[in-house]
């Protein structure tokens, strides 16, 4: 005997899914209530199906390795727990009722602002009401935890993987703390450092950053759909999770592991345009191609827009993304797509101000302007800037960068440099067709002769691409 309003609500609800998705979501709440395995299951028909935590937790560990972390199962079911149905007493004890799925998974999954955030603040605390800096903050680690987590286990890294990617436990703190640091007060003053943790938020507070950081919404979708295996493999509305990770190239079977970590890629992905975010082709690695600024021009010129990462020795991580093909010439090239990033020990991005248009820089072996990699800033004073003379650079913006407002990125002003990845971003330009597979020792015999004084001639002849590698990839 449903109340008019319960059904007409519940209705509504499951208007928004599709048949076949209402059917996926039946099929699993199916699973969940019968798993329960209660004394009462008998008596199943007769009293309403309902799910229990322990079902859920049941439901995640029936596999060797669980799909969500533990955190994650549970505060799924207190957002589950913390629908209220019209005409029932709020708070049903422990069970979920059928409602209360379809509702939540109808509010998250489809839902606005609006109505995603009570579920949320009760999935950041049971208890409800303002919520502390720091119980945000560890929602938000586990919501990254969970994502990097369920991709891994459900193989859709597209190519990436915990193996060949830096631990992402630092990528996780990182990642959460940029997402953080939109967490507006109402006078829209923006607590931060240990201030941020003990200050109190209320639920306008948290649906407006929710509303302005994307992210939440899209990290909630990927750990419904794909933790609790529910409409994943229907076309999606939305691309947002499409390209949330791009398909990576070039790495596989070469024994590096990426300076990037999966929270610093779904990241610096997003700030992509939109048709660079499918997939990352590794172009250098010094690593892999030795460290040497010739071979770096080599693999990098004219192969379309990139990701430039830096480590410095200690340990910093930073870069840039150059919207245009590297040209070597002695002037300023690319457009205000162009931005600077760091990764570590923050991660965040930085966008054109305006200021002036020193976009990227790329020039080699001129007598009159100075030889090397940069971006932003002017000669001498580049927000990021990787000397011909290998292995120096400098990240000089006191107090920022006049092109992309960028803060120093590396440890020290003056630094040097440990390793360093170029991607190539997108599909690439028909011009880097088979041509582009030239190495520079084919075109240039100066700078052979040269390396072979140097005594890297073996090393380098050792270095040419395998031609089929990007076809083999897939």
């Amino acid at each position: 005997k449903m109340g008019n309003a319960e059904s007409n609500a519940y209705q509504n609800h499951l208007s928004r899914f599709l048949p076949e998705e209402q059917s996926d979501i039946d099929g699993l709440f199916d699973t969940l209530s019968g798993s329960s395995g209660s004394a009462g299951a008998k008596n199943a028909k007769a009293a309403k199906k309902t799910v229990t935590l322990a079902a859920l937790q049941a439901r995640q560990s029936a596999h060797t390795r669980e799909p969500l972390p533990g955190p994650m199962t549970a505060r799924l079911y207190n957002g589950m727990k913390s629908i209220d149905l019209p005409g029932k007493s709020s708070g049903l004890g422990e069970q979920i009722a059928k409602e209360q799925f379809v509702i939540f998974m109808s509010n998250l999954l489809k839902g606005n602002a609006d109505e995603k955030i009570s579920i949320i603040m009760r999935m950041i605390a049971k208890t409800g009401g303002p919520l502390k800096g720091k119980q945000i903050q560890e929602f938000t680690e586990d919501l990254i935890t969970s994502v990097v987590h369920v991709l891994s286990y459900r193989k859709e890294l597209k190519g990436w993987s915990l193996e060949n990617t830096r631990d992402s436990s630092s990528g996780v703190k990182a990642l959460a703390s940029e997402l953080l640091s939109e967490l507006k007060l109402p006078d829209g003053t923006k607590p931060v450092g240990s201030q941020l943790l003990e200050t109190n938020f209320d639920q306008s507070v948290i649906e407006d950053w929710v509303y302005r950081v994307p992210q939440i919404s899209v990290f909630l979708s990927v750990v419904i759909r794909q933790g609790l295996h529910v409409l994943h493999s229907l076309p999606d509305q939305t691309n947002d999770i499409l390209n949330l990770v791009p398909h990576c190239k070039g790495i596989k079977g070469r024994g590096v592991v990426s300076l990037f970590d999966i929270p610093a890629i779904i990241y610096i992905n997003s700030h992509l345009p939109a048709e660079m975010q499918h997939k990352w082709q590794l172009l250098f690695s010094s690593r892999l191609h030795g460290e040497s600024f010739s071979q770096l021009c080599a693999h990098i010129v004219n192969k379309g827009p990139c990701i430039v990462i830096i480590k410095d020795v200690d340990g910093f991580l930073f870069g840039g993304f150059a919207s245009h093909s590297w040209e070597v010439k002695p002037q300023f090239q690319g457009d205000n797509r162009c931005f600077l990033f760091s990764v570590f020990p923050t991660l965040a991005v930085y966008t054109y101000t305006g200021y002036n248009d020193h976009y990227m820089y790329l020039n080699h072996g001129q007598q009159t302007m100075p030889n090397g990699l940069g971006m932003g800033g002017q000669h001498g004073y580049f927000g990021l800037w990787i000397d011909s003379d290998y292995g120096k650079g400098h990240s000089k913006a006191k107090p920022r960068c006049t092109t992309y407002n960028s803060p120093q990125l590396s440890a020290k002003e003056d630094f040097t440099l440990d390793a360093m990845e170029v991607w190539a971003v997108g599909d690439a330009p028909e011009s880097a067709g088979r041509k582009g597979k030239k190495s520079i020792l084919d075109v240039d015999p100066q700078a052979q002769a040269l390396l072979e004084m140097a005594g890297k001639s073996r090393q380098s002849e050792g270095l040419r691409e395998p031609v089929e590698e990007d076809e083999a990839e897939d």
